[in-house]
This record gives C-alpha cells, sequence and structure tokens, in this order.
C-alpha cells in the first residue's frame, strides 16, 4: 500500500448516522487506510442527495447498518492509493458516487447494466461517504474529475446529473421531442439542462411557482403549477399538441407519477428516478391501449458517468446550489424535507473543521 502522507490525520470529522430517524451527530473518527483497489480521498466538497436523508431515516426496504457515514456527491484530492491501483494517482482530483463498485463478472456487468449488479457497492450506504474530511472510492469506479471544474459545483454531477442523464435517455425521446421534467429540485434543475442540451423540449412540472421559475431560466418552455392547475396531465397534453414524448419524473411525491402517465402521448414512456416510500395507481387499460411504457432507472453507469460529466466540463450544465458546512447537516435534512432548497446543497468539507 501507498500509505498516507505524514501530513494525514489519523483522526477526522464525519457526519455519522447512529440511530435511523434521530439527528447526525458530527462525530471524530478514524481516517480510513486504502488496501487493493481502493484510494484515500480529501474531500473539498460534497452534495447532498435525497437519498443521504432516506439512508439516515432507513425508509428503504433494504437498510444502511448503523453507524454509517452518508455522502455520495464528494470531490477532493487522492492523498494515498492501495497496493492494486493503477487507473489513478496521488494528486489526481477524483469523487466518489453512488455505484461504488460492482463486481465486474455477473450477467449484468458483463452487458452494460453494472448499475443492476447484485453484488453492487454504494457509497454512503454500504460504504463510508463523503460526508467527512477523507474517504475511500474504488480506483476502478471513481470518477474521474475534468481538469479546471469548480469543484463545489461539479460534486452534483456525480449523482443528481448522472441521474438524470441516464433517465433522459431511458426516455427514448428524439431531439425536437417534448419531455416532461416533474419536480425541479436538486435532481429536476439539473434534468432540465441535460434535457435542453441533449435536443428536447422542455414542460416542467412543480408545486412551487420559484421553482418553476428556476425550470424557465434553464430553458423550460411550458411549466405547469400542480397545486393550481385543475388538471396539471390535460393542461399539458394540450400544450404540447397531445402529450409529451416522455417524462422523467424527480419528484419525491406519490401524486407525480400517475401525473406523469397522464402527460404521456400514444407511445410515450415514463422513467421514474424519484424515490418516494408511497405506492401510486397504475391504470392498466390506458398503458396497454396507448402503447405506454413505465420504466424504472437507476443512476448511470462508469461511461454515462463520463458522458455527463463531459457535459458539465464543456459548459452546457451549470448546477444551481449554495454552499454549508458540515456542522449544518441537521438544518440541511430539515430544508430538504421541507421543499425549501433551491437547486443543491454542497457542503465545504476544508471549512468545516473536518
Amino acid at each position: 500500500m501507498n500509505a498516507p502522507s505524514e501530513t494525514t490525520p489519523t483522526t477526522m470529522q464525519a457526519a455519522v448516522v447512529h440511530e435511523f430517524g434521530t439527528p447526525l451527530c458530527v462525530d471524530s473518527i478514524d481516517v480510513p487506510s486504502p488496501t487493493g483497489y481502493e484510494a484515500l480521498v480529501r474531500v473539498d466538497y460534497t452534495g447532498v442527495c435525497h437519498t443521504d436523508l432516506h439512508a439516515a431515516h432507513g425508509d428503504w426496504p433494504v437498510k444502511p447498518e448503523p453507524p454509517f457515514v452518508p455522502g455520495h456527491e464528494g470531490v477532493g484530492t487522492v492523498v494515498a492509493v492501495g497496493d492494486d491501483v493503477t487507473r489513478i494517482k496521488i494528486g489526481d482530483v477524483v469523487g466518489n458516487a453512488w455505484l461504488w463498485s460492482a463486481c465486474g463478472e455477473c450477467e449484468w456487468c458483463e452487458t452494460g447494466w453494472e448499475t443492476l449488479c447484485p453484488f453492487q457497492k454504494n457509497g454512503g450506504y454500504s460504504v463510508d461517504g463523503s460526508f467527512g474530511r477523507y474517504m475511500l472510492v474504488d480506483s476502478r469506479y471513481c470518477p474521474i474529475i475534468p481538469e479546471g471544474a469548480d469543484l463545489a459545483a461539479v460534486g452534483p454531477i456525480l449523482c443528481a446529473g448522472v441521474t438524470v442523464y441516464k433517465g433522459l435517455k431511458c426516455t427514448d425521446t428524439k431531439p425536437g421531442e417534448w419531455v416532461l421534467i416533474s419536480g425541479i429540485g436538486g435532481l429536476g434543475h439539473i434534468a432540465v439542462q441535460y434535457a435542453i442540451a441533449m435536443g428536447r423540449r422542455v414542460a416542467a412540472v412543480d408545486v412551487d411557482d420559484e421553482k418553476l421559475e428556476l425550470a424557465r431560466h434553464h430553458g423550460a418552455e411550458i411549466t405547469v403549477n400542480a397545486a393550481s392547475a385543475a388538471d396539471p396531465a390535460a393542461e399539458l397534453q394540450e400544450a404540447t399538441g397531445g402529450g409529451v414524448h416522455g417524462a422523467l419524473v424527480t419528484a419525491v411525491n406519490g401524486h407525480a407519477f400517475p401525473q406523469a402517465v397522464g402527460s404521456l402521448r400514444r407511445g410515450g414512456t415514463v422513467v421514474l428516478v424519484g424515490l418516494p416510500p408511497d405506492q401510486f395507481p397504475l391504470d392498466i387499460f390506458s398503458t396497454v391501449l396507448l402503447g405506454l411504457t413505465v420504466r424504472g432507472s437507476i443512476v448511470g453507469t462508469r461511461k454515462d458517468m463520463s458522458e455527463a460529466l463531459d457535459f458539465y466540463a464543456r459548459g452546457k450544465i451549470t448546477p444551481t446550489y449554495s454552499v454549508r458546512k458540515l456542522d449544518d447537516i441537521n438544518d440541511v435534512f430539515d430544508e430538504m424535507e421541507h421543499g425549501k432548497i433551491e437547486g443543491r446543497v454542497v457542503m465545504n468539507m476544508a471549512e468545516s473543521g473536518a
């Protein structure tokens, strides 16, 4: 192993989940040491994702095991590497991601669907993540950050960006066709930009006029407030001349899903990336009669990640974000629960006393 330098501390500050549904504790914990294909990264910034909130609450059927450190949008500098590392080196700027690693040998990994690998590890969930000053990454899977990137801005691309980019590809839409972005939060406002960069025409739905204004700022042609519209789906059908060709649901509200299905034109596809805890009804008759497709999409492969980062590096994507400190994490989660965050929150780990 290429050990950490003498300037790397043995302990660090990190936000730790000790018990589901309780506030995170900013604790002093040991700095891990990399082995094998692992690299140790000094984290400068990390985005805060809604998935981190779900993890801290234990919302999903497969739960992480406390204590753990959330975070999968971290960006920083490699300070040490394991003996088997060849892809990156000390001094490189890399990130972590939800797809922390996969087995590389199962049928899904072999056919380009590593995000479906049943043996995958997930950053900030099954492996400690980026809510600390240092983190481990798997050198074979970690995103390599483009040279000259704004490290505060690039973090959200590592989850929100790649997730919506892959989701938009899964809508099977073509340039010039309509795509609906449902939910203009941390994912949705970036989805609008990717859709525009990919040549799609964008309609946006949210329940907050300020977020719809953000969607228009990023290029949405049609916006509908689902809280005040009498029939949002019918309004979208009329405004787009028969419905959208594809829809991407980033919202974490169960009502958004059937609404998006109802907004589709014949033969359209709705892709689900938001993960609310509730279920939604699917009109089977309409789905069959109109030839609709309902599809789930989970983050993206390493190839999707490199493509998503390339859009950012070429100036096509500009995340809206605010910078906070690690000590603010519980306030950030509270604001996230109440829909008070515009775009994304990014934590400055270098100024967090970590």
